[in-house]
């Protein structure tokens, strides 16, 4: 469901492939300064279900290309939170990590040395694919679509990083990763399936 309130907005199917579109040509126009930067922000959050800041703030020591993993420090819980990545956030990482320039993923000339509110970037891409959205909206899409495939109650507060009413161990942490990998593919297919339905590529 697609909501009139922006408290509330998350993505359907079919414009999921306008966004797409709009996310593409915001690369491929020269006028727009740190494009592919954006381009792989705002994908990052799609994919993953990620708070705005704890992609910004990702640093490279926190990504394990070995193991496909990617490990949130400062969340909003308080707590370490190690995600698997799914093929496609995978080779974004690897294609990042190819022409590193700073400690962090997301990097920008600002008093923290990571990105944070792109507004122009969000505003153009809205102006081109004519579906308005926030970058926790993107958050909202990654949880319905989680939703409506049907995961485990369990695996969809461990992707969003809810808290957990008990305490876990580094060892049970790992063996939860790899329990969230096939969850987190699963959203990841479906994305690509309706993202590209109307992009060629």
């Amino acid at each position: 469901m697609v909501s009139s309130g922006s408290k509330t907005n998350c993505h359907q199917p079919h414009q999921l492939a306008e966004l797409y579109k709009a996310i593409i040509v915001l690369v491929e126009t020269d006028n727009y300064r740190n494009a592919l930067l954006w381009h792989d922000y705002f994908l990052l959050l799609l994919f993953t279900g990620m708070r705005k800041m704890e992609a910004a703030s990702l640093r490279w020591e926190d990504i394990d290309l070995k193991s496909k993993t990617l490990t949130l420090q400062d969340t909003k819980n308080h707590e370490i939170h190690t995600l698997p990545m799914s093929d496609f956030v995978y080779e974004l990482m690897e294609r990042r990590s190819r022409n590193k320039s700073s400690e962090f993923v997301f990097p920008a000339d600002s008093k923290t040395g990571y990105v944070y509110e792109p507004k122009k970037a969000v505003n153009r891409v809205v102006e081109l694919s004519g579906v308005p959205f926030t970058l926790h909206d993107l958050r909202r899409t990654f949880a319905t679509i989680a939703d409506s495939l049907d995961l485990p109650a369990y695996a969809l507060k461990r992707l969003l990083n809810h808290k957990m009413n008990n305490d876990v161990t580094a060892g049970y942490i790992m063996k939860d990763v790899e329990r969230l990998r096939k969850p987190m593919q699963q959203v990841a297919n479906f994305l690509q399936e309706h993202m590209t339905e109307a992009v060629e590529l």
